[in-house]
């Protein structure tokens, strides 16, 4: 019967669950701007690893190399796009 239970998947969202009450401290202790930022973008990454590992399987299939090497690229194609907007609207790089 135990291995019947999916563990994994219950910590998995427990630990989301955290990840959802931390970032909601933000709100609630009224934190400055540059540590309400810095907690919600650790917990939105770490949500997205978790979610990513154990809801979507990425990990169990026998072709993990290529799913892991598409979402690091479209990582890196994401913060290309918002570095390099960043760069020209608010930056002022001329």
């Amino acid at each position: 019967m135990k291995e019947l239970f999916p563990r994994g998947q219950v910590m998995g969202f427990a630990f989301s669950l955290i990840l959802t009450v931390v970032a909601l401290s933000v709100l609630v202790f009224d934190l400055s701007l540059k540590m309400g930022v810095v907690i919600l973008l650790v917990t939105a990454f770490m949500q997205a690893g978790l979610q990513l590992v154990l809801f979507m399987h990425a990990g169990e299939s026998e072709d993990k190399a290529s799913i892991y090497t598409n979402v690091y690229y479209g990582l890196f194609v994401a913060l290309v796009t918002i570095f390099g907007t960043m760069l020209t609207m608010v930056w002022g790089f001329q």
